[in-house]
């Protein structure tokens, strides 16, 4: 056993890998990280770049859709949905050995959707058809226009990563999203999952730089806290939600909670511990999707061990010494949340003029 199996086992929080390749599929490696305790899988614009761009992997599979006559855009998704398919194939045991709560893998709609919610709504529908596996999650970012979307799959019955979540009163939008579109569904529920990814590690990148331009001994003694108490008052928030009579209606035709999944969990500043945001955010009902570096770090030195809400006190006060320096977090979560839906955004059209390229050398 390992400590990714412990943290599932002791804690009730599921592991998740963030980061996908072909190479990983075909030589076995993503079969072995789940053998290792990884229970699910997410993907976004920024990893597909990466994975596509450095590797030859996908050349063969893009040079034949070009050959067939496919644009550079359909051509992509071509990519990605076949990574997708071949990931939800190996996960598929851990989904049908949890009875549906672990074993997904995340496919990002267009992030130049973000700000549309038609197009969010049509183009989530479209990857859920496409893909067509229960354990499949379609991800659409928590923008103030994803949110009646979020709410309509949900309706549908389509299972959604609500990503890009950086502020708690958007969070709370978010659940409230999910909980009326389970209101709106017809007859039974416990098929249909969701989860809602709160960013955490570039909270503490801005609010760092926020508080070295202060400089005072007090705001330094700051640095490296925000992140990890954001997360936790978060927890307390959804603790807080799935409870009462409303939810118990819901239950009671088997709806599930929306399980917080803490997301952009590597730690950035060198340093902090390199385990920083999984130590720190353990908790029950809670998934935490790690890029492998990371992950083997857990594994090999993390601590298995419930923290996410044995000081709630120490990180609302984090908070109120946040605002008392002049840190707005409603500034810094909108600021993030605009760098995080323009940098998916550009990752996106970036692969495609690299994609746009081969082709045309091709042709």
């Amino acid at each position: 056993m390992t400590r990714l199996h412990d943290l599932f086992t002791e804690q009730n929080q599921s592991p998740w890998l963030d980061n996908i390749r072909r190479g990983w599929i075909t030589s076995g490696e993503l079969n072995t990280w789940v053998e290792t305790g990884v229970r699910g899988l997410t993907s976004n614009p920024s990893i597909f770049q990466k994975a596509i761009q450095d590797s030859a992997d996908y050349d063969a599979e893009f040079s034949a859709s070009i050959g067939e006559g496919l644009d550079v855009e359909a051509s992509y998704w071509r990519l990605v949905t076949s990574d997708i398919r071949s990931a939800l194939a190996i996960l598929r045991p851990v989904y049908d050995s949890s009875n549906g709560l672990d074993g997904f893998v995340s496919v990002e709609v267009d992030p130049g959707l973000a700000r549309d919610a038609a197009g969010t709504e049509s183009s989530a529908r479209h990857l859920d058809e496409l893909l067509d596996e229960p354990n499949l999650y379609v991800k659409i970012p928590a923008t103030a226009e994803g949110l009646a979307p979020i709410s309509q799959m949900i309706a549908e019955k389509r299972s959604i990563n609500v990503t890009l979540i950086f502020s708690l009163e958007r969070y709370a939008e978010v659940m409230e999203s999910y909980i009326t579109g389970l209101e709106h569904a017809e007859g039974d529920l416990s098929r249909i999952s969701s989860v809602a990814s709160f960013f955490i590690s570039r909270i503490d990148v801005e609010v760092d730089r926020r508080l070295d331009a202060i400089g005072t001994p007090e705001a330094l003694a700051l640095r490296g806290k925000a992140a990890v108490a954001n997360g936790q008052l978060a927890y307390r928030l959804f603790t807080a939600t799935f409870v009462g009579p409303r939810w118990d209606a819901l239950v009671q035709r088997g709806a599930r909670v929306q399980r917080p999944l803490w997301a952009s969990t590597s730690t950035k500043n060198p340093d902090y511990p390199d385990t920083l945001y999984v130590d720190e955010l353990i908790g029950p009902d809670t998934v935490n999707t790690l890029p492998d570096n990371t992950l083997a770090a857990f594994d090999h030195h993390g601590t298995v061990a419930r923290t996410i809400d044995t000081d709630i006190d120490a990180a609302s006060k984090v908070m109120s010494d946040l605002a008392a320096l002049g840190i707005d977090m409603d500034d810094v979560t909108q600021q993030l949340e605009a760098e995080g839906v323009a940098a998916f955004e550009k990752s996106f059209d970036e692969l495609l003029g690299v994609l746009g390229q081969k082709a045309a050398t091709l042709r």
